[in-house]
């Protein structure tokens, strides 16, 4: 099973990020499991999201604590938690910035796998938007290969109707532009 925690901002898709991920997945006929975390949430504020995708049925229904993957949708977020707390040994971190991996490593310290994609760049010139939730799936499926660019292509459509042709070039140019640590 891989498990993903998703950090953005109230109104930059990291909930609808999670759906659309677990929806992919089961266009696969894998299972999955898409869900936010609630509490006091508004435009804005700290938001949290996860998903499962395993090829059995899975059976937990608790939020991740440990997860495979991390996707900061904001870097702004970087000042006010550690998105690395609890990402398993040899899992994924991948942050939304300009900044290179190794800018990123010694500024935080972080030592772990990295991926990185200016997804704000990519959704302003894509989208005419910063919401960058389509973007950074497109990094997630570069980085992990859990499901087919193309599996990502039907839950698009479904979600955001006339606008999924813009929101699919953001996934595909944000995958050849995620840029990976050795």
């Amino acid at each position: 099973m891989i498990e993903i925690r998703f950090h953005g901002r109230g109104g930059q898709g990291a909930v609808t990020s999670a759906e659309i991920i677990a929806l992919a997945a089961i266009e696969e006929e894998k299972y999955a499991q898409g869900f936010p975390s609630f509490g006091p949430e508004r435009r804005g504020a700290p938001v949290a999201a996860f998903a499962r995708v395993d090829e059995k049925p899975i059976r937990l229904r608790s939020k991740i604590y440990h997860p495979d993957v991390v996707v900061v949708l904001d870097s702004t977020l970087l000042k006010i938690l550690d998105p690395s707390q609890g990402l398993k040994p040899g899992g994924l971190l991948i942050i939304n910035t300009n900044k290179s991996i190794e800018q990123l490593k010694a500024e935080l310290g972080y030592q772990m796998k990295m991926a990185t994609v200016d997804a704000d760049l990519i959704a302003r010139e894509e989208l005419g938007l910063p919401i960058t939730n389509t973007t950074m799936l497109g990094a997630l499926v570069r980085g992990t290969g859990i499901v087919q660019l193309d599996s990502m292509i039907p839950p698009l459509k479904a979600r955001f109707g006339r606008g999924a042709e813009r929101n699919e070039r953001a996934l595909r140019r944000a995958f050849q532009e995620t840029v990976m640590s050795a």
